[in-house]
Formats: structure tokens, sequence, C-alpha cells
């Protein structure tokens, strides 16, 4: 099974950012939107593994405080010559990031490989080419962002809104033609 860790955006954030995604889509007509039902807050990706119980139980290791998530702004990785990805901005203190290397901590207990770089919360609103955020040899400047980048130009930094998190989830992830499709495999509160 495909599994990964996140926490869930609330219902007026999600809103907030579907009214956004409706509104700059036009300007970008190449490039595959992510569903806006399906965005979350990343803290690890798993992949394919079978190891769903040994999982759970290092989860269940993992303690934090609730704490507050900003949602807003914007940006272009790998950069705005040549973007890939169309992701919108998530600020937090510290408590994100803690949370975060708690699990990539845990995680690492029960055979998984660390993260390399520091943890960079986003939300993933969009996807050129292969979707790859890091600049590969040989890249060029890709325009299926430039009527878009020029438009944002425009606009005040949009702000989708704040929540607390309260809890992270366990997800499965099985991809099809319509899209990945998630399902909520188990729940760990925090506080």
């Amino acid at each position: 099974m495909r599994i990964f860790i996140a926490l869930d955006i609330d219902d007026a954030i999600r809103e907030r950012l579907a009214k956004f995604v409706e509104g700059v889509r036009g300007f970008a007509p190449d490039v595959r939107f992510v569903s806006v039902e399906s965005l979350h807050v990343t803290l690890k990706f798993l992949g394919e593994t079978e190891k769903q119980a040994v999982i759970e139980e290092a989860l269940a290791q993992v303690h934090g405080p609730q704490f507050s998530i900003e949602f807003r702004g914007y940006g272009f990785f790998p950069g705005a010559k040549n973007p890939r990805v169309f992701w919108a901005g998530i600020h937090s203190g510290t408590e994100l990031g803690e949370l975060a290397r708690k699990i990539d901590d845990g995680m690492s207990l029960v055979g998984f490989e660390r993260e390399r770089g520091p943890y960079h919360p986003h939300l993933t609103l969009a996807r050129s080419g292969s979707g790859r955020p890091h600049k590969m040899s040989g890249d060029r400047a890709n325009s299926k962002f430039t009527k878009l980048q020029q438009k944002l130009s425009q606009l005040p930094e949009p702000e989708f809104g704040t929540m607390t998190a309260h809890e992270f989830h366990l997800y499965e992830s099985k991809l099809s033609p319509r899209g990945s499709q998630y399902t909520k495999l188990k729940s760990y509160p925090l506080g």
C-alpha cells in the first residue's frame, strides 16, 4: 500500500482555496490543477510499504501540542523562471516543523529514510510537466505559468485563513485515472 502522514485542512479554508483556484485556473490552461478536495498538509510521504501495523505503533509514540496554521500567499517550485509546481503557502510557528521532525524520527526507527532537507510545508495547487519541484539539468524556462504569474502580480497576497491542528492522520493513497484517492487509516490526537 502507498501511504503518507498528513494534517487535514478545515472546510472553510478549503472553500477559500477552491474559490481562489477557480479564479486563476483560466490563466494557466495547460497545467494540471489538483482537486481542492484532496488537499492536505503532508508531514511525511512513506510510499509503498506493507508495514502499516509497525507505522501505526510508531506514530502512537509521537506527541505534540495543538497549534495554529495560517494559509496565505503562493509561490512556484523550483522558481519563478522555470516553474513546475504552483503552491499556496503554509505559515506556522515552530510546532509544525517540530511535529514533522518527530514523525521523521519515528519513521526512521522503523526503517524509513530520513528527509534530506528542511521541512517546507505547502499546498500543491497545480503541476506542469512532471511536477517534480527540483531543477534538473537541461531545464528551460517554462511558459505554462506565465499568464498566471502576470495576473497574480497585480493582486494582493491571497489569505485563505487560520486553523488549529488538533490531530494528524495516516492515509493510504490509491492512484486512479481520476487522480489519487485517499483513505484515512488512523488518526493521532495532538495536545
